[in-house]
């Protein structure tokens, strides 16, 4: 992709759309109706991800707890981003060098919180809880996510995040399963 080169290359504040068009035979105008702003290039793919993980909470069993609900949409995340791998590196590697960037990554795995607590919600999952369970897996996400995208770790995303889910219920004093 144009934009992840350049990143990649020149930096993202030193990245201007022209340039990212211009690398892609696009005009400015064909990028603009594809993006809002050379942002979006990076977080466009996440309302499809929020989808996938929401519509995994809510195909869980009714008698699943709260928690295994989360980690089940968090498992259907990681099978798309693990095909996705390279990408997911290079994207974060971006992101990991751009304190606006690291501002809307956080601001969409807050928007994931959300739509996720209100799966738990609609499964009968009352408040507290349904807002806590989701925030805790996706600091679990996040904490996986960033482990794996690293370089440091060779494992795939879903073991890291059992991992990081086993220390979570740890930590609360659950067993883990």
């Amino acid at each position: 992709m144009a934009a992840m080169e350049l990143y990649a290359e020149r930096g993202f504040e030193q990245t201007t759309v022209a340039e990212i068009a211009a690398r892609a035979g696009l005009t400015e105008r064909t990028f603009f109706r594809h993006f809002a702003d050379k942002r979006e290039v990076l977080f466009a793919g996440g309302h499809a991800l929020q989808e996938i993980m929401v519509e995994a909470v809510t195909a869980t069993p009714a008698s699943c707890p709260p928690l295994d609900a989360v980690a089940a949409g968090l498992d259907a995340g990681a099978a798309i981003l693990q095909e996705r791998g390279d990408f997911s590196r290079k994207r974060q590697a971006i992101i990991v060098a751009n304190p606006e960037l690291q501002e809307r990554e956080l601001i969409k795995l807050a928007g994931y919180a959300v739509a996720i607590a209100q799966a738990l919600r609609e499964r009968g999952v009352g408040d507290p809880t349904a807002s806590l369970t989701a925030e805790a897996g996706i600091a679990v996400f996040r904490v996986a996510f960033e482990r794996w995208t690293s370089g440091t770790e060779r494992r795939d995303l879903a073991e890291l995040l059992h991992e990081s889910l086993a220390a979570l219920k740890a930590v609360v004093g659950v067993a883990a399963e």
